[in-house]
This record gives C-alpha cells, sequence and structure tokens, in this order.
C-alpha cells in the first residue's frame, strides 16, 4: 500500500472506460488501500482506479461522506431516485486548481460491492451523490469538464494550457465525451 501519483488531464487512461473487476483477492484489496491512502494525501473527495493508472472500475470516497459507513465502490452502478438537480463547485483531482459549477442529480443510489465481493448500497444526496456521480463518470472516461457547454469548455481548455502542471503534449482540444449517467 502505497500513495500513488494522481494522472492529471491529458493521460489516455482518463479517458479510457474501465474494466468491471471479476476477481476479489488481495490484489483488488491493495489497489482499494492504495486509493484510500492517495485520497487521503491529497485531501480530496473521492478518487477513482484510472486517476492512479489503474483501469479498473473501483473508487474510493472520503470516508465522512458516508458516515464512516462505505468508503469505497466496486463495480458501481448508479440509479436516480427523482429528477432533483443541485448545482455546485466541483473540482478533480486529474485537474488541479480548476473549480467549476457543475449540475449533477440530487440523489443517487449505488450499488456494487466492497473488496471482498459482498454486495453494497449507498443512498446518497448532496455532496455524496456529486461523489458518486463525479467518480463513476471517471469510471466511464468522463471528466466533469465534459458536463460543460462548448464556451466553458474553450475557456477551461486556454485555462488548462495556462497551468504549470499542463502536459504540453495533450491533445489540442479536449475530448468531449457524453456520461451514461
Amino acid at each position: 500500500m502505497t500513495v500513488k501519483p494522481i494522472r492529471l488531464v491529458g493521460d489516455p487512461v482518463l479517458r479510457q472506460p474501465a474494466r468491471p473487476v471479476e476477481t476479489f483477492d488481495a490484489e483488488l484489496g491493495r489497489l482499494v488501500k492504495d486509493l484510500r491512502q492517495t485520497l487521503a494525501a491529497s485531501k480530496g473527495a473521492g478518487l477513482a482506479a484510472p486517476q492512479i493508472g489503474v483501469g479498473l472500475r473501483v473508487f474510493a470516497i472520503h470516508p465522512s461522506l458516508s458516515d464512516g459507513k462505505l468508503d469505497h465502490l466496486v463495480n458501481p452502478s448508479v440509479t436516480f431516485l427523482d429528477e432533483d438537480e443541485q448545482d455546485g463547485l466541483e473540482g478533480c483531482l486529474s485537474i488541479p486548481g480548476i473549480y467549476l459549477d457543475t449540475k449533477r442529480r440530487l440523489n443517487v443510489v449505488a450499488t456494487g460491492f466492497n473488496s471482498h465481493g459482498d454486495p453494497v448500497q449507498i443512498v446518497g444526496s448532496g455532496l455524496l451523490s456529486r461523489c458518486i456521480q463525479h467518480e463513476t463518470d471517471h469510471l466511464d472516461g468522463v471528466l466533469f469538464l465534459d458536463r460543460q457547454d462548448a464556451s466553458r469548455q474553450q475557456r477551461l481548455l486556454a485555462a488548462l494550457r495556462a497551468a504549470s502542471w499542463f502536459d504540453d503534449g495533450a491533445p489540442a482540444e479536449p475530448i468531449i465525451k457524453v456520461s451514461p449517467h
């Protein structure tokens, strides 16, 4: 278990849909521990496996968001309780320093498994719902910038190019994906 480097926008792994976990073993347990430790070190709300270069459908969330009941989810599936939406600032550890008002569903039900293969479900609203949707998007190769209108995406691209950490080898135009959620 170790703190892993977080992949930044422009890294192709962030745009690939992650593969479902098929084997619930010690290797998966290590991945979950790495996600937890990296998330804690980064002081973020959530972290998906592709953000540390692993193309599997696993994410960790800060334990305080779920009152310590659940801090990771394997092979998540999300459904929505209603049509209610929320607007709010959202950031991403893979896009440091950028925070944008992003529309998300207010209430979510996420089902999946824990690292031992036991089925789990979490019902969330507000920030927990936002985090679950954000991390599930990562597993689908979708970034929160994809949820912005075209004008905002162009302004964001300019801000990204100006960032000291931005990779000049990244695509000249953002790759825009549509989330299935």
